[in-house]
């Protein structure tokens, strides 16, 4: 088998002869990969490098997602405010749902009704939920640090974002309330 023992006779110094009952496999020699990348796998020294592997991953969370989260609802906030395409496409297609529907000899308030207001109160309608997206998701972004690892501080400027996020959220959905109910910039009268 090519092997043999260190305790042989006369050959032994200080630290040689700790190891006297020890056999050394001479058939086999380190891969030239295990050499230069230190121990191998089986050994005890390479299962802790392997475990320390493992936890420096499960713990480097760099918050990437929530600072995503956070972003998204800033931006859905945006959309509630300023418009989005969604919103303009429903409305269009509420004012000429309301073209087809209504008769021409209709009364004036009645053509108002269906033709604009119907297309006010979809694009107030879409608004909202842009509004109430972003709110629902900047809340969970400020949320997420209490259900994860402890001692993990989220970082300042994802806490910045959400908040803003959250914010614009608010003055969205009020916004779209106020013009859903015609108390902000309601149709006119037809008389």
């Amino acid at each position: 088998m090519g092997t043999k023992t260190v305790d042989e006779a006369g050959a032994q110094s200080g630290t040689e002869a700790k190891r006297d009952e020890e056999k050394v496999d001479v058939t086999k020699t380190a891969a030239p990969e295990e050499a230069a990348d230190g121990p191998a796998a089986g050994t005890e020294d390479g299962d802790e490098l392997l475990a320390g592997q493992d936890t420096d991953r499960s713990e480097g969370s760099t918050g990437v997602g929530q600072g995503a989260g956070a972003v998204v609802s800033v931006a859905l906030g945006v959309v509630s405010l300023t418009g989005g395409w969604i919103g303009t496409v429903a409305a269009a297609r509420e004012t000429l749902v309301g073209q087809l529907q209504t008769s021409s000899n209709a009364g004036v308030a009645t053509q108002l009704k269906e033709v604009y207001g119907d297309a006010w109160q979809t694009t107030a309608l879409w608004a909202g939920l842009f509004a109430l997206a972003a709110l629902v998701i900047g809340v969970v972004v400020l949320a997420r640090p209490a259900f994860g690892a402890p001692g993990r501080p989220q970082a300042p400027w994802i806490k910045s974002v959400a908040w803003a996020g959250v914010a614009i959220g608010v003055i969205g959905l009020l916004l779209a309330v106020l013009k859903y109910t015609d108390a902000l910039l309601g149709l006119p009268p037809a008389s």
